[in-house]
């Protein structure tokens, strides 16, 4: 799991991007894999930056995390919350905004919003099972095994 703590600002975001990146295919994600994720967390963050309230603390923040589970990988950003909830809009042709939900929804598997004293996460979940035969879901290669084979003549 890797946790990102950023300023409650448009700053870090590119940083987190390329980070998330490099961890995904280190792990074995496809490269389409991740650059659905790199999109995913770039809306979720921006979300958070136009609509949320940074997290409760000293420095006002926001948490991006990732896991692998298996073959899923779960995104995720952290706020301080806001008034209403996150949902997916239906904006107008002309509008400039409002499709960064519906952008999430098409490309995750799943999606939503956990709230809890501090805040709330909005949450996404890919299908990303490993390129690589050998590795396992956190990236690590399997030990593979062989028995040797007689010779029955």
């Amino acid at each position: 799991m890797s946790i990102v703590h950023l300023p409650h600002s448009a700053a870090g975001v590119s940083a987190v991007r390329r980070r998330l990146g490099r961890e995904l295919l280190a792990w074995g994600v496809s490269d389409e894999v991740a650059d659905d994720a790199a999109v995913i967390v770039s809306e979720l963050l921006s979300n958070a930056l136009r609509h949320a309230r940074p997290l409760p603390g000293p420095e006002p923040q926001i948490k991006v995390a990732w896991a692998r589970i298996g073959d899923l990988v779960e995104l995720s950003v952290s706020d301080g919350g806001a008034i209403t909830e996150p949902r997916k809009g239906q904006p107008a042709l002309s509008s400039l905004g409002g499709r960064g939900l519906g952008i999430v929804e098409t490309l995750s598997q799943a999606w939503g919003v956990r709230r809890d004293d501090h805040g709330s996460t909005v949450w996404a979940h890919l299908h990303a099972p490993s390129i690589y035969p050998a590795m396992n879901g956190t990236g690590t290669l399997i030990k593979e095994t062989t028995t040797p084979v007689q010779n029955l003549s």
